[in-house]
């Protein structure tokens, strides 16, 4: 049946979309009727309760998926039926130091980019602090991780969250950052550049008309960016 159809009440319904889907974002985009946002129970969203805030980290290691700001400038869910088509797709067929090489990467881009690898899997905070992004510091960290994972060569392998003195977690999670082929190994790296950017995308392409045939070419293009 064309479209989202699930609504997600449990971390396990959000594990099963992620299987059956592929793709999942986590928030309303160009697509409409393409989000957990728009799928999700109230219960599950915002409240006191456990909920999709909550299952970011547990989804993320019990799929097997990647997630990260993949599409425009957002969270999604990508399983690793899809994922290695879209590194394909948004490196071009680069690896980053290639990407270097041809000037279609910043000095500070690869300088993030290589400290993550070096310290990875590393929380924000540490890669913060490591790289000297703090008040006073370098700026930019925020749209360069951003970037990095947008094209496909930083993935969020994991959120861990603080604990009180009586071992209760609080707060927001704190993103633990990885490379694709750290985190996937030799899974990914046969994938990524099996087939060239142009076929990645058009499978990408047929796979979300096949979710949404009615939706119009310019927003699928627009959501791929």
């Amino acid at each position: 049946m064309p479209g989202f159809d699930i609504k997600i009440r449990t971390k396990q319904d959000l594990i099963e979309a992620v299987d059956r889907y592929g793709i999942v974002p986590y928030f309303r985009n160009s697509i409409p009727g393409f989000s957990i946002e728009e799928h999700v129970a109230r219960e599950a969203w915002f409240s006191a309760e456990e909920g999709v805030w909550e299952w970011k980290g547990p989804v993320i290691r019990e799929s097997g998926c990647a997630y990260g700001k993949f599409f425009e400038h957002k969270a999604a869910f990508v399983s690793m039926d899809w994922f290695p088509d879209f590194a394909n797709y948004r490196r071009d067929g680069y690896d980053f130091d290639a990407r270097f090489d041809d000037g279609l990467a910043s000095l500070r881009e690869k300088e993030l980019y290589d400290l993550l690898s070096e310290h990875q899997p590393i929380l924000s905070k540490g890669l913060k602090v490591r790289g000297n992004y703090r008040k006073g510091g370098n700026k930019g960290f925020d749209s360069m991780i951003t970037r990095l994972q947008m094209l496909g060569y930083v993935v969020i392998s994991d959120f861990v969250y603080m604990q009180d003195k009586n071992g209760k977690q609080y707060g927001w999670g704190v993103s633990e950052y990885s490379t694709p082929e750290r985190l996937f190994g030799e899974e990914f790296a046969v994938k990524v550049y099996a087939c060239t950017p142009e076929k990645s995308k058009k499978k990408l392409y047929d796979h979300i008309k096949e979710l949404f045939p009615e939706t119009e070419d310019e927003r699928i293009n627009k959501f791929l960016g």
